[in-house]
């Protein structure tokens, strides 16, 4: 009788297990991708096509420089990495997006720069759980990293 019942508390628990750990690859793979671009002192952040950004996230997306890297979490794709600038408000304090023009953040052309740099995956890592019988929808696991730019 507590067979069953202590053998989906296991299962329960080793999926548990494998969501948590998936959660924290990507956190990672995702501060890696904001260490090497934050800094890097040539990279402009503002430029959709910079090459320090490219390569930071093929970086974390690989795992390593080698082409043959394991990659320390399947599936996650260039597209799905966002990386944005923030900056402290100077009238309340707060932390606002910043912007990529002269009067923001873009430092190429003459603006201050930012205050933090954050990279997230706003759509998620879709994990889907494995408990038989139960059809479950994936979990998108949205992780987001915010360092300060310019030294971590």
């Amino acid at each position: 009788m507590w067979v069953p019942l202590l053998l989906a508390f296991f299962m329960g628990t080793l999926e548990l297990a494998r969501v948590s750990y998936t959660y924290y690859a990507v956190q990672k793979a995702l501060y890696a991708v904001a260490r090497i671009a934050g800094t890097s002192v040539s990279a402009n952040l503002c430029a959709a096509d910079d090459a320090v950004k490219a390569e930071a996230v093929n970086f974390a997306i690989r795992g390593g420089l080698e082409e043959t890297a394991t990659p320390p979490v399947q599936g996650l794709e260039a597209d799905q990495i966002e990386i944005r600038l923030e900056a402290v408000s100077p009238d309340d304090g707060a932390i606002i997006a910043c912007d990529c023009s002269s009067s923001g953040c873009d430092t190429a052309n003459g603006g201050v720069p930012p205050s933090y740099l954050v990279v997230s995956l706003p759509a998620g890592y879709p994990v889907q759980l494995r408990i038989p019988g139960l059809g479950l929808d994936p979990i998108p696991l949205r992780p987001r990293v915010r360092v300060p730019y310019g030294g971590l």
